[in-house]
């Protein structure tokens, strides 16, 4: 299922020769508690601590030793609840077509997540830590970059696609109801984002959908983890911090565009939900 464009994509920029990231996260900011899809395919590794992913509607918990599967356009956002610390490898698909000559279902635990294969990888699988300690010796390559690191890291990345393939894969039917779901919630955060300072309410955005407002609003928590309103606030708070940290706008015209009626108003909910005041990202900038 293809998004589309106007739902906040994340622009991951990987080098052109190895198109291979691997970092390493402490907590969730802000910005990857939205709602957000890429390109490229995402692996996460949880090296401490414990949360849960929202993707594509479903909640996944994970604790330290788990790994998560992130499949190119899949609706996802992290939530940290316990000293959340990630090891995290992005990379672009197309890097591995010369692999996918010789085995053509190389990549199919990504493009079949929810039909063989899950996001969540079985943590009661006895290869699951072979496989985490396989990302965390590829973080290790990585961040020394000696000599041909990058044929290691590309042969070991290719070896963990390969033993999921052969270990995690099993039977599983689509629920063509719930992509129909997913569907209508992308319809919704299309319109929500293409014009964050209208008015927008719970009324309207589900009459767009022709879905009742109960029914828009529990489909909507389900999938984006927040109500209609208060994931609006939050899109409203991230362009005005952008606007914030880019522009020389006065405070008022900044709180206008973002969609926010009046400066107090926006003082306290900036405050509430970024944990600073507006004048305080502006003078750090």
């Amino acid at each position: 299922m293809k998004p589309i464009s106007t739902v906040s994509r994340d622009l991951i920029e990987l080098p052109h020769a190895f198109p291979i990231v691997i970092s390493q996260s402490e907590g969730v900011t802000p910005h990857f508690q939205r709602l957000h899809w890429h390109t490229a395919l995402e692996i996460n590794y949880i090296s401490r601590g414990s949360g849960y992913y929202l993707i594509n509607g479903t909640r996944h918990d994970f604790r330290e030793g788990d790994i998560i599967l992130i499949n190119s356009n899949d609706l996802h956002r992290a939530f940290e609840q316990e000293e959340l610390v990630m090891t995290v490898i992005m990379f672009d698909p197309a890097y591995f077509a010369l692999e996918q000559r010789y085995d053509p279902e190389l990549l199919i635990p990504f493009r079949e997540i929810g039909l063989r294969f899950d996001n969540l990888l079985d943590r009661d699988h006895p290869m699951l830590s072979r496989l985490g300690a396989a990302i965390l010796e590829m973080r290790s390559e990585y961040i020394r970059q000696e000599p041909h690191y990058e044929a290691v890291v590309r042969s070991q990345l290719v070896a963990f696609m390969a033993f999921v393939n052969r270990y995690f894969a099993k039977e599983q039917e689509r629920n063509h109801a719930h992509l129909r779901g997913m569907e209508v919630i992308r319809q919704a955060l299309n319109l929500l984002e293409a014009d964050i300072a209208y008015p927008w309410s719970l009324k309207e955005l589900a009459a767009a959908v022709h879905l009742s407002p109960s029914r828009f609003s529990a489909l909507f928590v389900q999938t984006v983890g927040t109500s209609p309103m208060d994931y609006l606030i939050q899109l409203r708070l991230s362009a005005a911090v952008n606007l914030l940290e880019t522009s020389d706008k006065k405070m008022i015209e900044i709180a206008e565009l973002s969609g926010f009626r009046n400066l107090s108003n926006f003082n306290r909910l900036f405050k509430q939900h970024i944990g600073k005041q507006p004048s305080e990202i502006r003078l750090h900038r």
